[in-house]
């Protein structure tokens, strides 16, 4: 699932992008990724322009005006593809095999800007969607969504107090939006390696140093996914020619038995809050 790394990484890219171009056409091909009435959806943006991209959490939300909004969540498989004469940006899921002959079979929704450039919205499991909202309608998603941990809001006295009195495992806490959002399965794992911490560890048993460094990890590893544009598309090379994953950095995540990076020991795989979870039982407790 694209994250919070994902999701800055995108926003950032069309955000130079896609801004102020008018949007000509609007083609749905799959009905139930658009959560709007479709003829309200098609006929309200036609012939408007996107103001900003901006995120909260793992939720993508493109400005049309003071009081309307695009909402597009991407979801477990959901892609962003953005497509002009001088090449392409991409973001989302991974996904080795993607072509970029689009529109493609998984391609649900794409708009035409006026310059012949095209934004594609493609999602192979279908979670993914995309919704018309008003301002009126945008502020309770938004107060669903927990502290931002790229924030200044995220302190260690905030994350302290997240923590009192709750009783689960620490990566259930984690991943859980409502208390912080944008963390999902690969962060969660890398930023528990990182702290040297057991994702089925129950938060009232932590240390206030542990939770120091989880705090210090959760901002460091997301930083640090961001400047290397997230964990997908490493094989891929954008319109600007920009190239790189944080694939390269992964510590635990998708390194199921293989050795440890730091004490050899085999990394281990169970699952923790529904989510298939890596950890090394030595360097993790």
């Amino acid at each position: 699932m694209p994250e919070l790394p994902e999701i800055e990484t995108i926003k950032n890219d069309l955000n130079q992008k896609i801004l102020n171009k008018k949007i000509v056409q609007i083609d749905i091909r799959l009905p139930k990724i658009v959560k709007s009435p479709l003829s309200r959806f098609k006929t309200t943006l036609k012939n408007q322009t996107f103001k900003r991209v901006g995120r909260r959490g793992k939720l993508m939300i493109l400005e049309i005006n003071n009081d309307l909004f695009l909402l597009i969540h991407l979801r477990m498989t959901g892609q962003l593809i953005y497509q002009e004469k001088n090449g392409i940006i991409a973001g989302g899921h991974s996904d080795a095999k993607l072509d970029f002959n689009l529109p493609g079979k998984h391609t649900h929704l794409f708009f035409t800007f006026d310059d012949k450039s095209q934004l594609f919205f493609n999602d192979l499991r279908q979670f993914g969607y995309a919704q018309l909202v008003n301002k009126k309608e945008l502020a309770p998603i938004l107060l669903k969504f927990g502290v931002e941990p790229l924030e200044k809001e995220f302190t260690l006295n905030k994350l302290q107090e997240l923590l009192k009195n709750k009783k689960r495992n620490i990566k259930a806490f984690l991943l859980d939006q409502s208390i912080i959002a944008g963390i999902g399965n690969i962060y969660a794992d890398e930023i528990l390696f990182a702290s040297s911490v057991s994702p089925l560890r129950r938060t009232d048993t932590l240390t206030a140093k542990e939770i120091s460094n989880i705090h210090t990890n959760t901002k460091k590893i997301l930083q640090k996914a961001i400047k290397y544009r997230g964990t997908t598309f490493n094989n891929y090379v954008d319109s600007e020619g920009k190239k790189g994953s944080f694939l390269n950095f992964l510590q635990v995540y998708q390194r199921a038995n293989k050795p440890c990076l730091k004490c050899k020991n085999l990394i281990q795989k169970t699952k923790v809050a529904g989510r298939g979870t890596s950890f090394c039982q030595k360097c993790q407790f």
